[in-house]
């Protein structure tokens, strides 16, 4: 092993070896997709055929491309889950049953590992997707459908830790599970529903019921109530604003501290001022059943921090801040 101050480790040595890296990967890459035909739409048409789940088995770095494999195809519409093959001989293969579908990854075909599982596969009749780099290896043969994802060089420089052969499997992977979610039509709430605690998944999930204040935390004030009245309320309720009904319990209006910015401006004392001289008359509300995003945007487009909720009646029912959205993490 080289001494490292023997070694030239300039900028230019550093940039060139990694930009040769990533060069060989993508041109291995680029070569498998020139070769794609049949058998592609034929893995893909076993994998909707299947009624069980789809089992995704490799050894060692293959394992770890297997494994994300796997989870990209359950996240995107098509149960999957990974094996682990020397597990498998030990008991785990009760996981794999009759309407599974089992993609095999081995770059060289002739994992012992892998092998070791193929005859349970072939007599519980589970269709067999082998991704190898040797058609006629014993994986390749024993395979129903055959992927190849043989690449000229590994962009080791030693030609041997798996890195082109890698990249070059999970690539087929993805395409595998892109293409489909996009026949079933897995679209972006289905994606949603599978990362409910991602962004995406509160963007898409989360209603403005789900977050809003309701009930008694809800400050609310009568029309004759006074503004030293109301400011309590306020103060209280520690929202910044109060919510005005009239008689009938029908929104009227709403304070917040720009209609206290504006009342100082206009009455100068205001001890004697009632609410209703000082709210504004067109609040701005929005639906339970509304995405809490939506209530996000209406807020951003308006210039305001809340939104009274409404019911069909328009009697009110809750409240939403800007602060409860980005507690809830939908920005």
């Amino acid at each position: 092993m080289n001494d490292f101050s023997e070694l030239q480790l300039s900028a230019e040595t550093l940039l060139a070896r990694g930009r040769q890296v990533l060069k060989t990967e993508s041109d291995a890459i680029a070569a498998m997709m020139s070769r794609l035909d049949e058998t592609f739409v034929s893995a893909i048409k076993v994998l909707l055929a299947c009624k069980g789940r789809v089992v995704v088995s490799g050894m060692g770095k293959s394992g770890h491309i297997g494994n994300k494999i796997a989870a990209t195809l359950a996240s995107t519409g098509t149960p999957a889950f990974f094996l682990h093959p020397a597990e498998a001989c030990h008991g785990d293969l009760g996981m794999l049953q009759q309407g599974d579908v089992l993609i095999a990854l081995s770059n060289s075909g002739e994992s012992d590992e892998i092998l070791s599982i193929l005859p349970y596969v072939k007599r519980q009749v589970i269709p067999v997707i082998a991704l190898t780099s040797n058609v006629k290896s014993s994986l390749g043969r024993a395979a129903d459908v055959h992927l190849d994802v043989s690449v000229a060089y590994e962009a080791c420089p030693l030609g041997l830790a798996p890195t082109s052969s890698t990249t070059a499997a999970l690539a087929m992977g993805d395409a595998l599970a892109v293409t489909l979610l996009d026949v079933k039509g897995f679209g972006a709430e289905d994606f949603a529903l599978t990362h409910p605690s991602g962004r995406l998944g509160r963007r898409l999930l989360m209603r403005v019921s789900d977050v809003m204040h309701r009930g008694d935390d809800l400050p609310v004030v009568g029309l004759k109530t006074s503004l030293p009245e109301a400011l309590d309320v306020i103060t209280r309720k520690r929202l910044g604003f109060a919510a005005v009904l009239d008689e009938q319990n029908n929104l009227v209006g709403v304070f917040t501290d720009g209609d206290l910015r504006r009342a100082f401006g206009k009455f100068g004392d205001l001890r004697q001022v009632s609410i209703e001289e000082a709210m504004s008359k067109t609040p701005r509300s929005i639906a339970a059943d509304r995405l809490a995003v939506d209530a996000f945007e209406l807020m951003e487009s308006a210039k305001i921090t809340v939104l009274l909720v409404l019911d069909e009646q328009q009697h009110l029912v809750g409240a939403i801040h800007m602060h409860d959205l980005l507690q809830a993490g939908i920005v």
